[in-house]
């Protein structure tokens, strides 16, 4: 490709309201422009990466054994009203009318239409088992689509579904994806890790995510050095040595005025005590009635974790004026001692694993502007409850796998998901088979999704510098750009024509910059674009009989004869960003 007839509007300056640097790189290398929120134009640059990420996501999962088709974006109500997600799906779910009246939907996924193609079509065990996967365009109504192409309405997706006659078939095929995917995320150069999950509105007995290593991450990820075990934060568990929790200073339980203290924080400080001392009391909203989750004044609340102990399908915080109602206590002087009478309302009280039974804490007293202080754990409240694991893992947490690794936490952004789907949908739309004795069995289910646009950006955001962004070569929009000093000199011009070519002969992925601009220029839009190989064609070079070339990770620049370019070339190409 010549630079000279390629559609790429870089911009100099950083555009404003960008919060990311991925997203603020895309749009300056000319690689995607909004359209509308969560909505954009992929340019050239920027769908030659996608394209090689989709190549890359291909040739695995037809290396896994899984067969390619193409199912419409538009899916109709029925389908989904077959396993009560119609309903259950909230506004995400872009729903419309078609001349007819007849409902549909913009597909964010796609269980729904695969099963009734698969129950269609397959009668046997014979024909099992079978795994399908497309590349498809996606719609999912984000509340608050941001970051470009991380969090877009519209996006590009492969998603696979493998259908077998058994629990044990069933995870045989969602081993083989994992490898497969594992196969993906590394040939594409990127530093990742899979971690357990939970499988959210999708279903299924068990999940886990694929993510990027990046400092701005959405979500964060759990690791354990010592064992190897990693999930989200959301899903994992820990532990804590009791014994490193700040010291006691509670003599006895007694109730003190705490007026205008809201906070955590505000409470600890107005009465000189460690915010581990004390607990707090969160309320949400449920069919059920309202739940309360008690734990340490220090730690977050895993929302997830909460929702599934509880059990419950609708779940939201309560909102302060639904609390007016419910006894006249008021957020901030909520305690767990007699919790139930104070708020008539709740109905479920759990207790976190991290509140150490026989210790004195601080917690509200029920009463507007005050606080117990030395309010023991198992003795004034949690004697008979059983605890749960409630809180969010944090930094240095004891990893419940091995029971002797302190837990890291780092930042990672989502680009796969797969889940072991059992028989959720298969059941609900009646997908069956008939085994070898003749009785019909709903099909063993698995789901496998890869965001591809989402890892495009992903890359963006593990790999950049000031100058620009970094790609790794396997998924980079050229491997090598040519820069000439001076395109009008019909010396270099003709020298960099001819290396073009021979490069383009040994089937590397070129850009050739024959703009007449500054060489300046030239170098920043590589830069920019980050094209792992640059070669600069000069005089001085063409004097020497060498050729200067530098690889976008490094800091010097080498002089490679040309006889030896092409294997200098594949050698720096295939160790990439890490060598």
């Amino acid at each position: 490709m010549k630079y000279s007839q390629l559609f790429c509007p870089t911009l100099k300056e950083d555009p404003a309201s960008v919060e990311v640097a991925s997203h603020r790189l895309l749009l300056r290398a000319g690689m995607i422009r909004q359209v509308a929120a969560g909505i954009y134009d992929v340019l050239p640059v920027g769908l030659r990466v996608i394209r090689k990420i989709e190549t890359i996501v291909r040739q695995e999962m037809n290396r896994a054994g899984a067969q390619e088709i193409l199912m419409p974006m538009v899916q109709p109500a029925e389908l989904w009203k077959e396993t009560g997600r119609w309903e259950g799906n909230g506004k995400e779910l872009l729903r419309f009318k078609d001349r007819n009246e007849r409902d549909f939907c913009l597909g964010p996924t796609h269980e729904e239409v695969v099963t009734d193609l698969v129950r269609r079509e397959i009668r046997s065990y014979k024909q099992l088992p079978v795994n399908l996967y497309q590349i498809q365009t996606k719609f999912r109504d984000e509340i608050r689509p941001r970051f470009g192409l991380m969090r877009g309405r519209e996006f590009s997706m492969k998603d696979a579904y493998s259908f077998d006659v058994s629990l044990e078939g069933m995870q045989e095929s969602y081993r083989k994806m994992k490898v497969a995917y594992e196969n993906i995320f590394r040939r594409c150069g990127l530093q990742f890790r899979s971690v357990q999950a939970d499988s959210g509105n999708i279903g299924g007995s068990q999940s886990e995510e694929f993510m990027v290593l990046a400092q701005s991450g959405e979500d964060e990820v759990a690791h354990c050095p010592n064992c190897g075990y990693a999930a989200n934060t959301e899903k994992a568990q820990s532990s804590i040595d009791f014994s490193t929790l700040t010291k006691e200073v509670f003599v006895q339980k007694e109730k003190k005025e705490t007026p205008n203290q809201k906070t955590i924080e505000q409470v600890a400080s107005f009465l000189g005590i460690d915010p581990d001392q004390t607990l707090k009391v969160l309320l949400y909203h449920t069919e059920k009635g309202i739940a309360a989750a008690v734990l340490p004044g220090n730690r977050e609340l895993s929302e997830i974790q909460f929702q599934r102990a509880l059990g419950v399908s609708e779940f939201r915080p309560l909102a302060p004026a639904e609390l007016k109602g419910q006894g006249g206590v008021e957020f901030g002087s909520i305690g767990p001692i007699d919790l139930k009478k104070a708020i008539p309302g709740v109905t479920q009280v759990l207790f976190d694993t991290l509140i150490h039974k026989g210790r004195a804490y601080c917690v509200g007293a029920n009463e507007n502007g005050f606080h117990w202080v030395g309010a023991v754990a198992g003795k004034d409240f949690l004697a008979n409850d059983e605890p749960y694991n409630l809180h969010k893992v944090a930094q240095g947490d004891r990893c419940m796998q091995c029971d002797g690794g302190m837990l890291e936490v780092e930042r990672g952004i989502e680009v796969g998901h797969i889940f072991a789907l059992g028989t959720k949908y298969s059941k609900a739309m009646n997908c069956v088979f008939t085994d070898e004795n003749g009785k019909e069995k709903p099909m063993e289910m698995g789901c496998y999704g890869v965001g591809v646009s989402r890892t495009a950006q992903a890359a963006v955001e593990q790999n950049f510098d000031d100058k620009g962004i970094v790609f790794p070569p396997a998924i980079a929009p050229f491997e090598v750009v040519i820069d000439v000093v001076k395109w009008k000199d019909e010396t270099l011009q003709k020298h960099a024509v001819e290396l073009y070519q021979t490069l383009l002969d040994h089937g590397f992925d070129v850009l050739l910059d024959d703009r007449d601009v500054s060489i300046g220029v030239k170098l920043k839009d590589a830069e920019l674009l980050g094209i792992p190989a640059r070669i600069l064609v000069g005089h001085k070079g063409i004097e020497q009989q060498q050729l200067e070339v530098k690889m976008r990770w490094a800091a010097d620049q080498h002089w490679i004869s040309p006889s030896e370019l092409v294997s200098w070339l594949k050698e720096n190409l295939e160790k990439g960003i890490d060598a």
